[in-house]
Protein backbone atom coordinates (compact mmCIF):
# COMPACT_ATOMS: atom_id res chain seq x y z
CA UNK A 1 0.00 0.00 0.00
CA UNK A 2 2.79 2.34 0.88
CA UNK A 3 4.04 1.99 -2.46
CA UNK A 4 1.08 3.18 -4.41
CA UNK A 5 0.92 6.71 -2.55
CA UNK A 6 2.54 9.03 -4.49
CA UNK A 7 0.82 12.48 -3.60
CA UNK A 8 -1.49 13.78 -1.58
CA UNK A 9 -4.07 12.82 -3.39
CA UNK A 10 -3.06 9.21 -3.06
CA UNK A 11 -2.93 9.93 0.57
CA UNK A 12 -6.04 11.37 1.01
CA UNK A 13 -7.85 8.79 -0.59
CA UNK A 14 -6.33 6.17 1.48
CA UNK A 15 -7.42 7.40 4.72
CA UNK A 16 -10.84 8.25 3.66
CA UNK A 17 -10.95 4.54 2.48
CA UNK A 18 -9.96 3.53 5.79
CA UNK A 19 -7.12 1.78 3.88
CA UNK A 20 -4.27 4.04 6.19
CA UNK A 21 -4.57 5.21 10.10
CA UNK A 22 -3.57 8.82 11.07
CA UNK A 23 -1.08 9.18 14.15
CA UNK A 24 -2.62 11.17 17.23
CA UNK A 25 -3.55 14.42 16.45
CA UNK A 26 -1.49 17.40 17.43
CA UNK A 27 -3.05 19.90 19.20
CA UNK A 28 -5.13 22.74 17.56
CA UNK A 29 -3.72 26.13 17.33
CA UNK A 30 -7.05 27.18 19.62
CA UNK A 31 -6.37 24.86 22.49
CA UNK A 32 -3.32 25.74 24.80
CA UNK A 33 -0.83 23.06 25.79
CA UNK A 34 -0.33 22.45 29.58
CA UNK A 35 1.31 24.82 31.45
CA UNK A 36 4.91 23.67 33.46
CA UNK A 37 3.94 23.37 36.37
CA UNK A 38 6.60 24.24 39.13
CA UNK A 39 6.68 22.98 42.88
CA UNK A 40 7.88 24.37 45.91
CA UNK A 41 11.65 23.73 46.97
CA UNK A 42 12.00 23.81 50.90
CA UNK A 43 14.71 22.22 53.29
CA UNK A 44 13.65 20.47 56.61
CA UNK A 45 13.81 23.70 58.12
CA UNK A 46 10.60 25.51 55.71
CA UNK A 47 13.23 27.69 53.98
CA UNK A 48 13.91 27.94 50.32
CA UNK A 49 17.37 28.87 49.42
CA UNK A 50 19.36 31.44 46.39
CA UNK A 51 21.95 32.84 45.26
CA UNK A 52 22.23 36.57 43.88
CA UNK A 53 24.60 38.34 42.42
CA UNK A 54 25.32 41.63 40.79
CA UNK A 55 29.10 43.22 39.67
CA UNK A 56 31.10 41.64 42.22
CA UNK A 57 29.22 40.88 45.06
CA UNK A 58 27.75 37.57 45.59
CA UNK A 59 25.01 36.77 48.35
CA UNK A 60 23.43 33.68 49.48
CA UNK A 61 19.99 33.96 50.38
CA UNK A 62 17.54 32.09 53.26
CA UNK A 63 13.64 33.00 53.02
CA UNK A 64 11.34 31.38 55.10
CA UNK A 65 7.96 32.82 56.08
CA UNK A 66 7.69 35.71 59.42
CA UNK A 67 7.55 38.76 60.24
CA UNK A 68 9.85 40.49 58.26
CA UNK A 69 12.94 40.90 59.95
CA UNK A 70 15.81 41.09 57.60
CA UNK A 71 19.47 40.34 58.62
CA UNK A 72 22.60 40.46 56.75
CA UNK A 73 25.92 39.14 57.53
CA UNK A 74 24.58 38.76 61.11
CA UNK A 75 23.52 42.42 61.45
CA UNK A 76 20.27 43.69 61.13
CA UNK A 77 19.27 45.70 57.31
CA UNK A 78 18.85 48.97 59.07
CA UNK A 79 22.59 48.58 60.60
CA UNK A 80 24.44 46.61 57.65
CA UNK A 81 22.73 48.88 55.11
CA UNK A 82 22.94 52.16 56.83
CA UNK A 83 21.60 54.35 53.31
CA UNK A 84 17.55 54.39 52.65
CA UNK A 85 18.04 53.69 48.85
CA UNK A 86 19.74 50.46 50.11
CA UNK A 87 17.24 49.55 52.12
CA UNK A 88 14.38 50.24 49.38
CA UNK A 89 16.33 48.47 46.60
CA UNK A 90 16.24 45.32 49.07
CA UNK A 91 12.77 45.62 49.44
CA UNK A 92 11.60 46.02 46.33
CA UNK A 93 10.91 42.20 45.62
CA UNK A 94 8.59 42.01 48.61
CA UNK A 95 6.84 44.87 47.28
CA UNK A 96 6.55 43.68 43.66
CA UNK A 97 5.33 40.35 44.72
CA UNK A 98 2.82 41.63 47.43
CA UNK A 99 4.28 39.75 50.21
CA UNK A 100 5.95 42.64 52.12
CA UNK A 101 6.84 42.08 56.10
CA UNK A 102 5.51 38.41 55.57
CA UNK A 103 9.22 36.56 55.21
CA UNK A 104 12.23 36.10 57.37
CA UNK A 105 15.19 36.98 55.12
CA UNK A 106 19.06 35.72 56.14
CA UNK A 107 21.61 36.40 53.80
CA UNK A 108 25.75 36.68 53.69
CA UNK A 109 27.36 38.54 51.37
CA UNK A 110 30.56 38.94 49.84
CA UNK A 111 32.47 41.08 47.55
CA UNK A 112 31.70 44.43 45.74
CA UNK A 113 30.40 47.53 47.29
CA UNK A 114 27.15 47.90 49.37
CA UNK A 115 25.68 49.17 46.33
CA UNK A 116 26.79 45.89 44.55
CA UNK A 117 26.01 43.82 47.87
CA UNK A 118 22.05 45.55 48.05
CA UNK A 119 21.22 44.47 44.35
CA UNK A 120 22.85 41.01 44.70
CA UNK A 121 20.71 40.69 48.06
CA UNK A 122 17.44 41.67 45.99
CA UNK A 123 18.58 39.34 43.19
CA UNK A 124 18.52 36.64 45.71
CA UNK A 125 15.60 37.22 47.59
CA UNK A 126 13.83 37.20 44.31
CA UNK A 127 15.00 34.35 43.54
CA UNK A 128 14.14 32.44 46.69
CA UNK A 129 10.76 33.93 46.59
CA UNK A 130 10.34 31.75 43.32
CA UNK A 131 10.88 28.96 45.02
CA UNK A 132 9.10 29.00 47.47
CA UNK A 133 5.94 30.09 45.92
CA UNK A 134 6.09 29.51 42.25
CA UNK A 135 2.72 31.70 41.81
CA UNK A 136 5.03 35.17 42.64
CA UNK A 137 7.30 34.29 39.69
CA UNK A 138 5.32 36.00 36.79
CA UNK A 139 5.50 39.24 38.85
CA UNK A 140 8.65 39.46 39.51
CA UNK A 141 9.89 38.51 36.20
CA UNK A 142 7.73 41.25 35.05
CA UNK A 143 9.51 43.53 36.80
CA UNK A 144 13.26 42.39 35.77
CA UNK A 145 13.83 41.18 38.83
CA UNK A 146 15.07 37.33 38.21
CA UNK A 147 17.35 38.13 35.74
CA UNK A 148 21.24 38.59 36.75
CA UNK A 149 22.36 42.09 35.45
CA UNK A 150 26.09 41.50 33.82
CA UNK A 151 27.42 45.21 34.22
CA UNK A 152 30.56 44.94 35.77
CA UNK A 153 33.79 47.22 36.05
CA UNK A 154 35.98 47.23 32.60
CA UNK A 155 39.15 46.13 33.35
CA UNK A 156 41.74 48.38 32.69
CA UNK A 157 43.95 47.91 29.57
CA UNK A 158 47.97 48.37 28.82
CA UNK A 159 49.40 51.13 28.07
CA UNK A 160 46.26 53.04 29.61
CA UNK A 161 45.80 55.09 32.48
CA UNK A 162 42.75 53.56 33.34
CA UNK A 163 40.04 51.46 31.67
CA UNK A 164 39.31 54.09 28.58
CA UNK A 165 41.66 57.06 29.77
CA UNK A 166 44.56 57.12 28.02
CA UNK A 167 47.82 59.73 28.66
CA UNK A 168 47.62 63.06 28.41
CA UNK A 169 48.99 63.72 24.30
CA UNK A 170 51.82 66.17 23.82
CA UNK A 171 52.25 67.66 20.61
CA UNK A 172 55.61 68.97 21.16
Amino acid sequence: MADEIKSLEDLKDAVEGGEVELAAEAPVEGEQIAAIVREPKRDALGRSYATGKRKDAVARVWVKPGSGKVTVNGRDVTVYFARPVLRMVLGQAFKVANVDGQFDVVATVKGGGLSGQAGAVKHGVSKALCEYDPTLRPALKAAGFLTRDARVVERKKYGRRKARRSFQFSKR
